[in-house]
């Protein structure tokens, strides 16, 4: 398949892609890495009139670290943030979750950016946002925007993004010291979507308490906060038990649908499954 003819913008920097977005509406698409909206142009499931390129604006592909938190250029390719030693130290359930993503050529092309605001519902980086609490910075004609991770994502490739906004970046906060992390996924090969995938940050509150997050994506539209496993690991503290009941719980919590790839009571059985790993993982990570 070719894509559907398309007029090729290219501007070099934001103010100019905002101003093409604005002009052309929801007749235009940002291009970024390419590697979620070039299939969709081909199976002419995408058809923009105009395309506009921002892989020439340079200030949108830098990382950074100030003020204890972490600040990722929407253009940062999936790779570099990977293979960056200061996310790793950081932040280091950001490299694990991205390792899972595809195979290395995609990630080497592919964005942080495009992944976000293309938001596949079995995609690996929404969830991890998510439960990074991170914020998303939108800019468009009248300015910029902040919208936190648990706005942003709004359905099935859909976000809080209106059509003459560009993602430019994401902060991701500081995560304090003690902090447990764990991931799990279930594909059916490596480098396919998540049939199923779990983040779990476990963050100390004080006095032996514990502020856990829990999100699971691919069950539904998109990454979900598990609030109420969430809140039996946070009453219950760390150990098998209360990590296999946050599993019950999560699982209890998704409503996925069949499909060909897995039946939804398969999916079911992976998230109780994947919560319990990651639990006890975040749990190791802690000290516990």
């Amino acid at each position: 398949m070719k894509p559907p003819q398309f007029a090729y913008e290219c501007p070099r920097d934001v103010a100019g892609a905002v101003a093409l977005l604005a002009a052309h509406g929801g007749d235009a698409r940002p291009l970024a890495g390419g590697q979620s909206l070039v299939p969709l142009l081909n199976f002419r499931l995408a058809r923009p009139a105009v395309l506009v390129d921002l892989n020439r604006i340079e200030a949108l592909g830098r990382i950074s670290v100030t003020g204890g938190a972490l600040r990722i250029g929407a253009m940062a390719r999936q790779a570099e943030v990977e293979a960056d030693p200061a996310v790793a130290r950081g932040w280091p359930v950001l490299p694990d979750v991205i390792g899972h993503i595809a195979h290395p050529q995609i990630r080497n092309r592919g964005t942080i950016g495009g992944s976000l605001a293309h938001n596949d519902p079995a995609a690996e980086l929404p969830a991890a946002m998510l439960a990074l609490d991170a914020t998303m910075t939108a800019h468009g004609p009248v300015g910029e925007r902040a919208i936190a991770a648990r706005d942003f994502f709004a359905g099935t490739m859909e976000t809080a993004l209106a059509p003459d906004e560009l993602l430019t970046g994401i902060t991701v906060p500081a995560l304090p010291e003690g902090t447990g992390w764990g991931f799990q996924e279930a594909a059916r090969r490596q480098g396919d979507f998540a049939l199923v995938a779990v983040v779990v940050l476990l963050l100390p509150a004080g006095a032996g308490a514990i502020d856990a997050r829990i999100v699971v994506t691919g069950t539904g539209d998109g990454p979900a906060r598990m609030p109420q496993a969430e809140a039996i690991l946070a009453e219950r503290g760390g150990d098998a038990e209360a990590c296999a009941a946050a599993g019950d719980a999560a699982a209890e919590a998704c409503d996925p649908e069949d499909d060909p790839h897995a039946p939804a009571w398969y999916r079911r059985r992976l998230v109780a499954a994947l919560t319990r790993r990651a639990c006890r993982a975040a749990l190791v990570g802690m000290g516990r």
